[in-house]
């Protein structure tokens, strides 16, 4: 069953999510804004695992039950140490059709992805908003040598599954796909939203170790390393990151540290 949804507002968007009567969606906790009187809330430690949004019963005995537990412990666990919300609130109407809202957490643009259970989708920490509970929510590592290097790109959600997943970002998205552009683009690694599975992510260096390089990581602004993205699919972009809206409210409290160059040499008050 699709998710009825709608995407309204326009420098701050919310998502309008119409339910079915025993429809379920889940959101990640501090995104949610309202919902009817006939929609329960729960909140749980567990992920929906394609269940329709019922934890599973595991089975066994106290054997079955001993492993659901571990399995809730080490999504919950996985969850943390990416920095993402320990748990989950499901949503589901009751008696009749039922409306919920969500939104993000930054001033920016929603969208929403459906999935066909082909291909999953890949988004940064904290795009997520929601989802129907036949969409899986997981955790992906880009790799150690890669995350270090890359900053947002270490950790990844992933959505696999069928049904509609709902992701926000900051500022305005764009729609691109690298094969359109001889197959590779590069980017800063703040302005990736989400791409579709078998689109090849990757860092690397912002020049050489030479005047040029230098002169890039020093007053370029963006470091030592940009995000490459490559293959054949939809990748999403945005247009503010959330490092120049930070700097930017710092600056505008008088509490830029930044410096003149706005690079390598970038220091951020604690």
């Amino acid at each position: 069953m699709t998710l009825q949804q709608e995407i309204v507002g326009n420098a701050m968007q919310m998502a309008v999510v119409n339910l079915s009567p025993g429809q379920t969606v889940y959101c990640e906790a501090g995104k949610f804004l309202f919902k009817t009187v006939n929609v329960t809330m729960e909140t749980r430690l567990s992920g929906p695992s394609g269940s329709g949004g019922q934890q599973q019963s595991g089975g066994g005995g106290m054997g079955g039950l001993l492993r659901q537990a571990m399995g809730t412990a080490m999504q919950a666990g996985q969850r943390l140490l990416a920095g993402e919300s320990l748990a989950f609130q499901y949503f589901t109407a009751q008696g009749g059709e039922g409306t919920v809202g969500f939104a993000g957490v930054l001033p920016g643009e929603m969208r929403a992805l459906e999935l066909d259970g082909t291909r999953a989708w890949f988004a940064e920490k904290d795009a997520f908003v929601a989802a129907e509970s036949t969409v899986d929510f997981g955790i992906a590592f880009a790799g150690g040598r890669t995350g270090m290097s890359g900053g947002e790109g270490f950790i990844l959600e992933k959505f696999t599954g069928h049904g509609t997943v709902i992701i926000a970002g900051a500022g305005n998205f764009i729609d691109l796909n690298p094969a359109d552009f001889g197959g590779r683009i590069e980017v800063d690694t703040g302005c990736v939203v989400a791409f579709e599975e078998g689109i090849q992510y990757g860092v690397q260096r912002v020049g050489g170790l030479n005047r040029q390089g230098i002169m890039n990581a020093v007053f370029g602004g963006e470091g030592l390393s940009l995000a490459t993205l490559e293959g054949n699919g939809r990748v999403i972009l945005q247009s503010l990151t959330i490092e120049s809206l930070a700097a930017a409210l710092k600056k505008a409290q008088g509490g830029d540290k930044q410096g003149p160059t706005g690079g390598l040499f970038s220091t951020h008050a604690g």
